[in-house]
C-alpha cells in the first residue's frame, strides 16, 4: 500500500512539474542582483534590480527579454538583455546564455554576453523562487566591466 502511495504522489508531483516548461507557457519575472559582489577594483558597491518576460518556445527551452538597471557609486547603467534558458526537467537547475546591450550614463556604451547557472524553486504550481549565479563578459573592457554575481528572483509561470 505504501509503494502505491509513493507511486502515486511521484505521478501527480511530475505531471505537475511537466505542465511548467511546456511549450506555449508565458513567464513574467523579477530580481535583485549583484548585490555587492564584484571583482573589480573600481567598484566598491553594487545593487541592481531586473525585470523580465519570456515564452517557452519548445519543452524545457524559454527565451526571454530583460529590462535592468545597476547602481554603483560611480555610474549607473540601463540594461536590455535577450536570454535562451534550458530547464533540466529532473531537478530544476536551469542554465541560461544572451546577449546584453548596457548603456552607462557616464560612459560609452557596451554589449556583454552574459551565462548564468540557477534553480528553480516551486512555491506552487505557479510562482518560483529562483537563486543563480551569473557571469557577464564584456566585449568593450574585459577587465573592469566583465562581472561575476549573484541575483534571486521571483517567477510567475501562466
Amino acid at each position: 500500500m505504501k509503494k502505491w502511495i509513493i507511486t502515486m504522489l511521484l505521478l501527480v508531483f511530475s505531471v505537475g512539474a511537466k505542465a511548467q516548461f511546456e511549450a506555449g507557457t508565458g513567464y513574467v519575472g523579477a530580481s535583485v542582483s549583484n548585490l555587492g559582489l564584484s571583482y573589480s577594483t573600481t567598484e566598491k558597491f553594487r545593487f541592481g534590480a531586473n525585470l523580465s518576460i519570456g515564452t517557452f518556445l519548445a519543452d524545457q527551452f524559454m527565451l526571454r527579454a530583460d529590462l535592468g538597471y545597476n547602481h554603483t557609486d560611480a555610474v549607473d547603467d540601463f540594461s536590455t538583455a535577450l536570454m535562451g534558458r534550458y530547464y533540466f526537467m529532473e531537478n530544476g537547475i536551469f542554465v541560461g546564455a544572451g546577449g546584453e546591450f548596457v548603456h552607462y550614463t557616464k560612459s560609452r556604451n557596451d554589449v556583454m554576453i552574459p551565462i548564468e547557472l540557477g534553480y528553480c524553486f516551486y512555491l506552487n504550481h505557479f510562482v518560483s523562487i529562483e537563486p543563480s549565479v551569473y557571469y557577464k563578459m564584456s566585449l568593450d573592457d574585459f577587465s573592469d566591466k566583465s562581472a561575476v554575481g549573484f541575483k534571486i528572483g521571483l517567477g510567475f509561470y501562466f
